[in-house]
């Protein structure tokens, strides 16, 4: 029973795996995209294979989410409460999805082991969870938005006597890197969260130590069902991102990936943390869409959007807990 329900948590895991790739396929091209810089098909072939390469570039990010949420108990119990986190991220991906939010995954998973958690009565690693998870839920939009703003207002003044026609075409062949930055920096954080899942559920079964490395099969299969689930793309979460907040321009475009990136690096490599892309990269287009004037950014949408955020973690939190005892009853 166990290895059945080790193999089941498995596909779950890759199972959302895939869901994050296709919803958050957005993240990394939605600009590029709605400025023309890339045309869809090469946009997303582009980022599935920048989110493979990223998937293997690191393991920091997986291995907080797998020590550093909750302390699941050994054996059965252990992974019918990973399975039921599992569940819970995915449903509210799914939601999301179909109404156009870019919602995070990142924490859509969080709040799932953090509901499925304590439904269980297990230890959830609170110090851990502000540390590595709201201090830099807060502080990765916040440097997202002010940063793009900063950058491109520094654009602004260093091309402010070029020529406009010759500028637009030099910041649309530059989104090509910059979208490529997003996409890398998307797989080092997202497909590392699934990674850490999975270890987390061969660490309560026994076949891997608390000191072990992630095997290499968890590392190739995350990263190629996020690929997967990038290449199928996000257009509901795309029109959203790219059209609906704001239009965007190469320069603003540029900015806005450009400081993404950045973001997502720091808080993998230097911090370890698990950050949302999501997240960083729409207030970034908020920051960068700000410098043309306030009200060029449509804030009802991105009202809408920040109402989904605050919701990710509690709602994916209930659905985990009420999974867990419905799984619960089944295999326990």
């Amino acid at each position: 029973m166990e290895l059945a329900l080790v193999i089941v948590l498995v596909i779950i895991a890759l199972g959302f795996d895939y869901t994050n790739g296709f919803h958050d396929a957005a993240n990394a091209i939605a600009t590029s995209v709605s400025t023309r810089a890339l045309t869809p098909r090469v946009a997303l072939a582009m980022a599935a294979v920048c989110n493979f390469v990223g998937a293997l570039a690191g393991t920091e990010v997986a291995e907080t989410v797998g020590k550093g949420i909750i302390a699941a108990p050994a054996g059965t119990h252990g992974l019918v409460i990973v399975i039921a986190a599992l569940i819970g991220a995915i449903t509210w991906n799914l939601i999301t999805w179909y109404f156009g939010l870019p919602s995070s995954s990142t924490h859509a998973l969080i709040g799932g082991l953090i509901g499925a958690g304590l439904a269980s009565s297990s230890v959830v690693m609170w110090s851990g969870i502000l540390d590595k998870v709201v201090i830099p839920m807060v502080l990765s939009p916040a440097i997202g938005f002010f940063g793009a703003f900063a950058l491109m207002i520094a654009i602004l003044w260093a091309f402010r006597r070029r020529n406009p026609g010759r500028t637009t075409r030099g910041f649309r062949m530059a989104q090509s890197l910059s979208a490529a930055a997003v996409a890398l920096g998307h797989g080092l954080q997202d497909a590392q969260k699934t990674m850490g899942v999975i270890f987390l559920a061969l660490l309560t079964t026994g076949h891997v130590d608390q000191n072990d490395g992630i095997p290499l099969w968890v590392k190739l299969s995350a990263a190629t069902a996020i690929s997967l689930g990038t290449y199928s793309g996000g257009w509901r979460i795309m029109r959203t991102l790219g059209r609906r907040i704001i239009h965007l321009d190469p320069a603003r475009g540029f900015a806005s990936e450009a400081v993404t990136a950045t973001v997502l690096y720091v808080m993998a490599i230097g911090l370890h943390a698990p950050v949302s892309t999501t997240h960083t990269i729409t207030s970034a287009v908020m920051g960068s869409g700000a410098t043309k004037r306030l009200s060029a950014v449509r804030w009802g949408v991105a009202q809408n959007i920040v109402t989904a955020w605050v919701l990710t973690i509690p709602a994916a939190g209930v659905i985990a807990a009420l999974c867990y005892w419905l799984v619960h009853l089944i295999f326990e």
